[in-house]
């Protein structure tokens, strides 16, 4: 038998998070670990029960949910975390991905879109809501010109590389023996540190900008 999948849903709004945890609770694939409005809280029952997937709200009224992703990362890195929120700044989305986590949605999301998100991070997926990241130009600004370039995965070398060379999706994923929903993912990923939406884009900031560091060979 499949051992279901252990959330644990930290947002300070009770009848949102009441009203997610119904919706959690119909599917036979999930079992909630703990639901609560505090970080406090959210410690005591990440210590106390083993959890698969964390559903994190960034505004937790006097407190921001990414100051839990240091504790996770510490204490249970096996753990992944989905930021579901009414919206984040650019700066806050980076340091976020920066921080370890697996996937941001918008709270206004399709309840099925939020369920296919968990599965996917629950099978070492990732989720972006396209809608919830920032635009271009705004990600370029959350970081200084003399910043250094964000660092890419093995796996997102591979993607990037691959994309320089004209591949698919489809394409890809054979080549790295990988879904196709993984490699969409990857591509999320690189949008988002390059501050990107399209293929054009990625490939253009990588080389102009980033060539030096993200179109070296991988390890």
């Amino acid at each position: 038998m499949i051992r279901p999948i252990r959330i644990l849903f930290v947002d300070d709004h009770t009848l949102f998070r009441e009203s997610v945890i119904r919706l959690l609770e119909r599917e036979p694939a999930f079992t909630i670990a703990g639901h609560c409005a505090s970080l406090a809280e959210a410690r005591l029952l990440i210590r106390a029960a083993p959890t698969d997937v964390v559903l994190l709200d960034y505004d937790l009224g006097a407190e921001l949910g990414t100051d839990l992703l240091l504790d996770l990362r510490r204490s249970s890195p096996s753990t992944k975390v989905l930021m579901v929120t009414g919206g984040m700044g650019a700066s806050a989305i980076l340091n976020a991905v920066d921080a370890g986590i697996s996937g941001l949605i918008l709270k206004h999301s399709d309840p099925r879109q939020l369920i296919e998100a968990i599965r996917t991070l629950a099978d070492g997926g990732s989720w972006w809501d396209p809608a919830a990241l920032p635009p271009p130009h705004h990600a370029a600004q959350a970081s200084a010109p003399a910043e250094a370039p964000r660092a890419l995965t093995d796996r997102q070398r591979h993607v990037l590389r691959s994309i320089l060379d004209g591949l698919s999706n489809k394409e890809i994923a054979a080549k790295l023996q990988v879904s196709e929903s993984a490699i969409k993912a990857s591509i999320q990923e690189l949008f988002l540190k390059a501050g990107v939406r399209t293929r054009s884009q990625l490939v253009r900031v990588a080389i102009e900008r980033y060539s030096s560091d993200w179109l070296q060979q991988s390890r």
